[in-house]
């Protein structure tokens, strides 16, 4: 564990910032869906939250709590039987937050080619075990 936060305290924040970077594929399964046989929308926030935890973890080794979505925008509906990746990046470091944008992007299983279906921005708290802020670097 000494060894890891020593490396992490090397680093330029551009290398964190890369190798925090998350990608999660799915397959969208029937159960995913909705009556339009397209995936359901909180099932895509709840995608999107997980990965925003996941990447901002990856950045900074502490607790996090979520405390805003922002402009969350569903480009195209993602429909059953398609591949998705799931992008999360870190775009602003703060003093105790991270401001994290997540991307889905849509590829169909029969298909070459990708595109962006969904975007938003997440703001994420580093917390202590008392549930305060912490900073993050």
């Amino acid at each position: 564990m000494a060894i890891l936060q020593a490396n992490l305290l090397s680093m330029s924040l551009e290398e964190k910032i890369a190798q925090s970077e998350t990608h999660v594929f799915k397959t969208v399964f029937p159960d995913s869906t909705n009556h339009h046989n397209t995936m359901f929308g909180g099932k895509i926030l709840l995608l999107m939250t997980e990965t925003a935890f996941m990447t901002a973890t990856r950045f900074a080794r502490k607790s996090f709590v979520i405390k805003s979505c922002d402009q969350v925008t569903f480009i195209r509906p993602i429909p059953a039987a398609s591949l998705i990746e799931v992008i999360g990046h870190v775009e602003q470091v703060g003093n105790t937050s991270l401001r994290i944008r997540v991307d889905i992007f849509l590829e169909k299983m029969l298909e070459a080619g990708r595109e962006k279906a969904v975007t938003g921005l997440f703001t994420l708290v580093a917390i202590n075990d008392h549930h305060k802020p912490i900073k993050i670097i």
